[in-house]
């Protein structure tokens, strides 16, 4: 039944019933007697209660409702109220877990289309800088070589110096655009890819290290570059804003996927909110059905954790009634 029906049904047998009360056993004096008073407001007393039953059972569905729209979250999926209630409640809170669904369908494919463009976007800048900025560079260092030749003593160690000055400048681009375009990742594989970022995020003030299984399934190319990116955003993280020492990345065999973990021993994220660089984490985790977890390690620091999981199993033939 409707929620407008019960709560005017149940009032109407209130009223009804206290009608027939006044119109029977129960009379109204002048001046108005106890016991008339009393059977009055024992009977006000039931009508309000019984009110209140009604509207907290029917509108507890609604409440939870409620907290879940301004909680629910697209990039943290299966979020959803419990279908409650009945009637126009049930419906609506049906409809609103469809809409949440649709939602997120489309905010999955156009973050993929985004994320796809972004790639597209880095390796052409790449390409730029290793062929335009990379090759002027190289062609500078060469002239230089050639200049510190020819100079006299006096200007040759300022000459060397600007070769030197040069040289870093072309170590930073390369480096830059390693990062814009693992190269490595599509030449040697996911395991090669991850010991090249630990390598280049190591220096004198923070330590990495890499502790990754040989036994890993193999996984598709985006699965891959998910891996990739989340591992180089947290490892950014960490070099940017956790005062860390050591940092750590753990890729491992979780049944038929893999579970990325990248931990360091900083000062933890504390009540500061999602930067673009979490949320960028987890649009990329929903691309391959992920789950990414962020949190405290278990020794201080700041953990991040991917689950990617298997690919989907085949379907037995002998189940679809096939030969």
């Amino acid at each position: 039944m409707p929620l407008f029906w019960r709560i005017f049904l149940l009032n109407a047998l209130v009223l009804i019933a206290a009608t027939a009360l006044l119109l029977g056993p129960v009379t109204v004096s002048t001046p108005v007697l106890l016991t008339e008073a009393a059977v009055l407001t024992v009977g006000l007393a039931a009508m309000l209660v019984a009110n209140a039953l009604l509207l907290r059972v029917g509108l507890a569905p609604l409440q939870r409702l409620t907290r879940a729209m301004t909680t629910i979250d697209l990039l943290r999926p299966g979020q959803r109220p419990a279908v409650g209630g009945q009637g126009e409640v049930a419906e609506l809170i049906t409809t609103f877990n469809t809409m949440v669904d649709r939602l997120e369908e489309e905010r999955a494919t156009s973050s993929a289309r985004v994320l796809s463009a972004q790639e597209a976007e880095r390796r052409r800048v790449a390409q730029e800088l290793h062929d335009e900025v990379g090759q002027t560079l190289t062609a500078v260092l060469l002239e230089l070589e050639r200049v510190a030749g020819q100079a006299p003593p006096g200007l040759r160690e300022e000459v060397r110096q600007v070769q030197e000055t040069t040289r870093a400048g072309l170590d930073e681009v390369r480096r830059i655009a390693r990062r814009l375009r693992p190269g490595v990742l599509d030449e040697l594989g996911l395991a090669s890819a991850l010991k090249s970022l630990a390598t280049d995020f190591g220096g004198p003030g923070l330590s990495v290290r890499h502790r990754l299984d040989a036994d890993l399934p193999p996984l598709g190319r985006e699965a891959e570059l998910v891996l990739y990116r989340v591992a180089q955003e947290g490892l950014t993280n960490v070099a940017r804003h956790a005062r860390a020492r050591h940092a750590e990345i753990a890729l491992r065999r979780a049944g038929p996927g893999v579970e990325l973990c990248v931990r360091d021993d900083g000062h933890g994220t504390g009540d500061a909110a999602e930067g673009a660089g979490i949320r960028g984490m987890r649009e990329r985790a929903l691309l391959v059905g992920a789950g990414l977890v962020l949190g405290p390690g278990p020794g201080g620091g700041t953990e991040v954790r991917l689950i990617v999981p298997g690919p989907a199993p085949l379907p037995d033939p002998d189940r679809n009634g096939r030969s």
